[in-house]
């Protein structure tokens, strides 16, 4: 196009591909050196890409060039120049630019709630037209195309999903950007944060909110008790997303979810989330205590309690008596039932309960004297008496008044009316006598036991006649024996204080009985601070009875065993403190009693915390030999068939292929030092007895206690290292623990020694540590009353100084294992089966010694 200061022609429009370049010039006449400049749509260009060319000295060109065009450079375009401040414009020349689609109006982001209907709009413009808009949603083309512009109606969606929009033409597609609808989301991460007691701190984090904020969120609460649902709504405000539920019931079962609402609506509820509250102290003492005495037995029952008084799991019944009013040590059954023998011993004591679980125990119930049964009687009908009385003394008055009545007639007419005769005599004479003199028995020697000529001649030197022997009160018993407590009289004419290990009376085979004295044999020899040692053998003679009962005779250890007197320590009626020092000097008798025993090659196969007691100065002595082997041949005793061991203390190499060594002593002696610093805790606490295997071949271990220094669990890790000969030996054990002892400072054993005679004993002098009940097979884990696997028999949980249980205290650990699966002997036959050292279990879920009383 040509500028002219008086003439101009009208310029040709340009209509260009898109990508391709356009060019545009203008030329102007008449000026020398004009200043020509370029307008698009009424604005200046400032472009490189213009060129100003002079012709002759009045005569000039310029062009305007556009290398690749776009849609935006579509547009009217011309020149401009200024003359004597007069402005002198070209005629206009248009640009079209020909292309795919140019959206002039994109799909837009939408907050909706499910399935509420909404429109979606998209406008694009060419040239060239027509212009057809085609609709995807959610990856899938909704309809045909339409012309734009195009709205989409959606009738709605349950979750966000995204879309976009096509703009189709000759010259080809254009895509809009893509939208999201956005669904008002319910909260999500429900999530229980905290927990004391039966408050709940509740959190959880918002859905998508609508672009608006929450204001409100409701916490739907649903307690499930049984068949019955009880659902509660609370309302909070947010932020922060959190709340405390407060006074929810103990141990009980509960389900909540929440929505968040705010001025768009209320958003779905969340998911169910659901939890338990921890267990509580009972809140009711036990009712309806009654009682059935006879010399025999005392029998008790009383109603259980209703699940919102237990607050928790039942563990166990606590049974306290007062006797002379003397408090005696608490007993611990499993059920609402209790059977003491010797009920003689409790004649006017009385007795309380209370529930006991995880948490601890209840109120007490009120106390019920007992007393018997003709006491009662004349207690309970008092006012029966006093009316009986009353009649018979109004029935006498009666008859005296007929005598006197009959006296004045006989004074009136004289002995008329007396029946001739003598007087008539009484006599008495014995029906029957009471004397309960029986024959005394012959003394029972080890001939008539029928055992073998090697056995009777080892215990020949250590048999004591019954004579000598006065048994006491049942200390407890199990599935082949009993312990009683009781008094030896020496050569001396002094007594000492025994306990006696009693064949069950039931028992008649010989080889059950050779099996209890070969356990004697094996302790006869020990000679050691830290092995229980055997006193001696004694043999009960039995009227009508072919074999005698052989008694073992063991010392009496006056403060029980090493894992009931840890658990005291913690979780006694009083709790004690025992020093770090105390800890590694248990430790350090344990390491010599097994190193004593490994020297004398005797694999002990049951090492743990139950299985060693304490004597009354508190020294450990290795004790309960039922499992015990003697090696005469190469290092190791590969046990001949499949038996119940305790599995959480035996060695990995010993679960994979029954091998026992002096090295899987030592793995058991390493769990002994866990439970020891665990003060008595149960060890792999969530691992079941069949999965032990399965957890130690993956490398796991048992992890670090509390308060336990770091140099002595690498002691008791290294114990458990997957290579036998890597394990230190019991003299090695015994070098560093006496260097971690001999390290301690005097702060760490300034705890007085009084401190660990805590409730251990009574005013006689009897043991009163806390028998825990029996240890046959239940497992105790964590709590005194914590025990499963009770058997009907074994329900009398009495503590050794109320001298009256039927069953073993926890504090004494003299076992008796007989069984008879073969008459060889266990002398140095490699691989023989332990079956006759092993007695049945009734339960593979124990996680305790399977060898007791």
């Amino acid at each position: 196009m040509i500028l002219h200061i008086s003439t101009f022609f009208n310029p040709t429009n340009l209509t260009v591909t898109q990508g391709n370049t356009a060019r545009l010039g203008c030329c102007v006449e008449g000026l020398s050196e004009p200043e020509i400049v370029w307008m698009k749509d009424g604005e200046k260009l400032y472009s490189t890409d213009q060129m100003y060319i002079p012709i002759e000295q009045h005569h000039w060109e310029t062009f305007h060039s556009v290398k690749s065009v776009q849609q935006q450079d579509a547009g009217k375009y011309w020149c401009e120049v200024e003359f004597h401040g007069l402005t002198i414009s070209s005629e206009p020349a248009w640009i079209t630019v020909e292309g795919v689609p140019n959206f002039i109006l994109e799909p837009q982001d939408v907050a909706t709630f499910p399935m509420v209907p909404f429109n979606l709009t998209c406008a694009a413009v060419g040239p060239p037209d027509p212009v057809e808009v085609l609709w995807w949603l959610g990856g899938v083309q909704k309809g045909d195309a339409t012309s734009s512009p195009s709205v989409l109606r959606v009738n709605g969606v349950n979750n966000s999903i995204k879309f976009y929009c096509e703009a189709k033409n000759v010259r080809g597609i254009s895509v809009s950007r893509t939208g999201t609808v956005h669904i008002k989301a319910a909260p999500k991460g429900v999530q229980v944060v905290h927990m004391v007691e039966n408050n709940v701190t509740l959190a959880w984090s918002p859905g998508f909110t609508g672009h608006s904020d929450l204001s409100a969120c409701t916490i739907q609460i649903s307690k499930n008790s049984g068949r019955k649902v009880e659902l509660l709504d609370q309302r909070v405000k947010v932020p922060p997303f959190q709340q405390i539920l407060s006074g929810l019931s103990y141990y009980s079962n509960y389900s909540v979810r929440v929505c968040c609402d705010n001025e768009v609506g209320t958003s779905l509820f969340s998911g169910w989330l659901d939890f338990q509250t921890p267990e509580a102290v009972p809140s009711a003492a036990p009712r309806n205590l009654t009682f059935d005495l006879t010399e025999q037995q005392l029998s008790m029952n009383w109603a259980t309690l209703e699940d919102d008084e237990l607050q928790g799991k039942l563990m166990a019944y606590k049974v306290q008596w007062n006797l002379g009013g003397e408090g005696q040590e608490a007993l611990f059954f499993k059920d609402n039932v209790a059977h003491l023998s010797g009920g003689g011993r409790f004649f006017n004591a009385t007795f309380h309960v209370s529930a006991c679980t995880v948490a601890g125990c209840g109120p007490w119930s009120q106390p019920v004297l007992v007393m018997p049964a003709s006491a009662q009687m004349q207690r309970g009908h008092v006012w029966v008496g006093l009316l009986l009385g009353l009649l018979v003394a109004t029935m006498v008055g009666l008859l005296l008044t007929v005598l006197v009545h009959r006296r004045g007639k006989e004074t009136q007419f004289g002995s008329v009316f007396n029946p001739p005769g003598n007087e008539c005599l009484v006599s008495f004479t014995a029906a029957r006598s009471f004397n309960r003199t029986f024959p005394e028995l012959p003394e029972s020697s080890l001939d008539s036991l029928g055992i073998n000529n090697d056995l009777k001649a080892k215990l020949q030197d250590v048999l004591i006649p019954e004579r000598l022997l006065t048994l006491g009160h049942m200390l407890g018993k199990g599935e082949f024996g009993s312990v009683r407590e009781a008094f030896l009289k020496m050569e001396d004419s002094t007594v000492q204080k025994v306990a006696v290990k009693v064949l069950k009376t039931d028992i008649n085979s010989s080889c059950d009985i050779e099996q209890c004295l070969k356990e004697a044999s094996h302790m006869k020899d020990f000679d050691h601070p830290n092995v229980i040692q055997l006193i001696g053998v004694s043999l009960h003679s039995r009227p009508q009875q072919r074999l005698p009962i052989p008694m073992v005779i063991l010392p009496f250890m006056k403060h029980g065993d090493l894992h009931t007197f840890l658990l005291l320590s913690r979780l006694g009626d009083e709790p004690f403190t025992v020093s770090l020092q105390m800890l590694i000097q248990f430790m350090l008798d344990i390491a010599r009693g097994m190193a004593y025993l490994s020297n004398k090659s005797i694999i002990h196969r049951d090492l743990a915390a139950r299985n060693c007691m304490l004597s009354e100065n508190l020294t450990v002595c290795v004790a309960d030999f039922g499992l015990s082997k003697k090696i005469y041949s190469g290092d190791y005793y590969r046990q001949g068939s499949v038996s119940k061991l305790p599995v959480k203390w035996i060695a990995l190499e010993s679960l994979a292929d029954n091998v026992y060594t002096t090295q899987s002593d030592v793995w058991a002696f390493g769990v002994t030092m866990w439970e020891i610093m665990a003060r008595g805790q149960t060890p792999y606490p969530g691992v079941e007895n069949s999965e032990i295997y399965e957890y130690l071949i993956k490398g796991e271990r048992l992890k670090q206690p509390p308060d336990c220094r770091d140099d002595i669990y690498e002691i008791m890790h290294s114990c458990w290292s997957p290579v036998p000969k890597c394990r230190p030996s019991f003299l090695h054990l015994i070098d560093q623990l006496e260097g971690l002892w001999a390290s301690l400072s005097p702060g760490h054993s300034c705890i007085k020694e009084a401190l660990l005679y805590v409730n251990l004993e009574n005013d006689k002098g009897e043991q009163g540590a806390g028998a825990l009940g029996p240890r046959k097979d239940p497992f105790w884990s964590g709590m005194p009353w914590q025990c499963v696997g009770m058997e009907e028999d074994e329900k009398d949980w009495l503590v050794v100084s109320s001298g009256a249980a039927l069953a073993v205290g926890g504090d004494y650990r003299y076992i008796i294992g007989p069984t008879c699966h073969g008459t060889e002997e266990d002398g140095g036959r490699q691989g023989d089966s332990m079956d006759t050292l092993q007695p049945d279990v009734r339960d593979e879920e124990y996680e305790d010694a399977f060898i007791n009383v």
